[in-house]
């Protein structure tokens, strides 16, 4: 590969691609920080400039992101309230101050020595997520990127320091969070779920407060009671997280996990009167599901799975009991006949809430192979054969909903 350097540059590889080499993580992105250059070398050089706020460059046959150390003061609310200092005398140990996490402000040199001003390496033993410097509080994204950092790292062991943690609850204190754009929360959430341990991620988020500024309907459900009898663990809030850790077990699916995420909202509404019963539950969560959704900017596969799960996850539990008209109902609810693969995603969400409670972890969810069954049964119904019996329009509708019906009864007859 042709060098790409002049004699005063010096060019580091960074971040996420040090910390997780040291850590023997995988990761894809290479991010290389240049001291020394100004824009118009980078540009003399070949590298095409991406960035609008500061430059950061393409390298011409790499295609990997440098950017010119620069250092940030704060000047406004949110993520993008910086005034940003680019220049050659910028030092690299003054561009990595004003990162997140110490173990994100590490850099590797063109000779492979680590360069680690800040403690990187100490708290990548520690097993410690930990702020680089005070400006941690300029930046109120960072509370859902070191939530997310927790949630990716908690098998190896690593925690939020009592320092960072009380860091990021002074910025939700101060009201930051409302500064975000919901596209960029947006971003960071769908990041977390898809981690190793999403449900982490909820409860950094609940233990600085942020939970109840962002998703303030789920952090209502900590504290309310269900029935023993289905829940030995009995706080929804901790059935949720349960639901949350087994839909991570059972798919990679950030959707299935959202949906997961989200199926008991209407448990957070329900009158404490009626505690620790929660009917009609299912129902109740719909305009929470919905008003949650068009707060984050969720895409609509994320939005219309959401509220499937939500209105249909007890019927999937007691789909063996189902009389036919009602199992029908079940199917056509959640698209199954349309969106086989929706469906699938449905059928996870719904199998990894009957495993999260205490001491179901491992069940079988015969559920899932009961309604597969049953969805071939009704796609079976064959259309053209009813309309050879001169039957169409609404008559036609009328008979293949009657067939389809028919079919499921006997079928339920069948696996008692």
């Amino acid at each position: 590969m042709q060098e790409r350097t002049l004699p005063q540059m010096k060019t580091y590889l960074v971040g996420g691609a040090v910390r997780d080499a040291l850590l023997g993580y995988p990761c894809s992105e290479r991010d290389w920080v240049v001291v020394g250059a100004t824009p118009d070398n980078m540009l003399q050089l070949g590298y095409q400039q991406v960035g609008k706020d500061f430059p950061v460059f393409l390298h011409p046959e790499t295609k990997d992101e440098h950017a010119l150390a620069r250092t940030e003061r704060k000047q406004g609310h949110g993520y993008t309230g910086f005034a940003v200092h680019c220049d050659p005398a910028v030092t690299l140990e003054e561009d990595l101050v004003r990162r997140d996490l110490t173990i994100n402000a590490m850099a590797r040199d063109e000779s492979g020595a680590i360069v680690d001003p800040y403690g990187g390496q100490r708290d990548l033993q520690a097993r410690v997520l930990r702020h680089v410097s005070e400006a941690f509080i300029e930046d109120p994204l960072r509370v859902l990127r070191t939530a997310r950092f927790a949630a990716r790292y908690a098998h190896l062991g690593f925690t939020v320091a009592p320092e960072t943690l009380a860091l990021m609850s002074d910025i939700v204190r101060q009201g930051e969070l409302a500064h975000l754009p919901a596209e960029r929360v947006w971003v960071e959430m769908q990041r977390a779920l898809g981690e190793r341990n999403p449900d982490i991620f909820i409860t950094v988020l609940r233990g600085c407060g942020a939970l109840r500024a962002l998703l303030p309907e789920v952090d209502a459900l900590f504290g309310v009671p269900q029935s023993p009898q289905h829940h030995p663990e009995v706080d929804t809030g901790l059935h949720t997280l349960m639901v949350l850790q087994q839909s991570a077990l059972l798919t990679p699916a950030a959707d299935v996990r959202f949906a997961a995420l989200l199926h008991d909202v209407g448990k957070g509404v329900t009158p404490e009167a009626e505690w620790p019963r929660h009917v009609a539950h299912e129902h109740r969560g719909l305009p929470l599901v919905r008003a949650i959704c068009a707060r984050l900017r969720a895409p609509n596969q994320y939005r219309d799975l959401a509220l499937q799960v939500c209105e249909f996850h007890l019927l999937c539990h007691r789909a063996q009991e189902l009389r036919g008209k009602t199992l029908l109902k079940l199917l056509r609810g959640t698209g199954a006949l349309r969106q086989p693969e929706r469906f699938e995603a449905f059928l996870l969400a719904c199998e990894a809430d009957a495993r999260g409670r205490a001491g179901s972890e491992q069940s079988a969810y015969s559920q899932s192979a009961y309604l597969r069954e049953a969805l071939q049964l009704i796609l079976s119904v064959n259309a053209r054969t009813l309309m050879a019996q001169g039957l169409d329009g609404k008559a036609l509708g009328n008979a293949i909903t009657a067939e389809q019906t028919r079919l499921l009864d006997v079928m339920r007859l069948e696996h008692r």
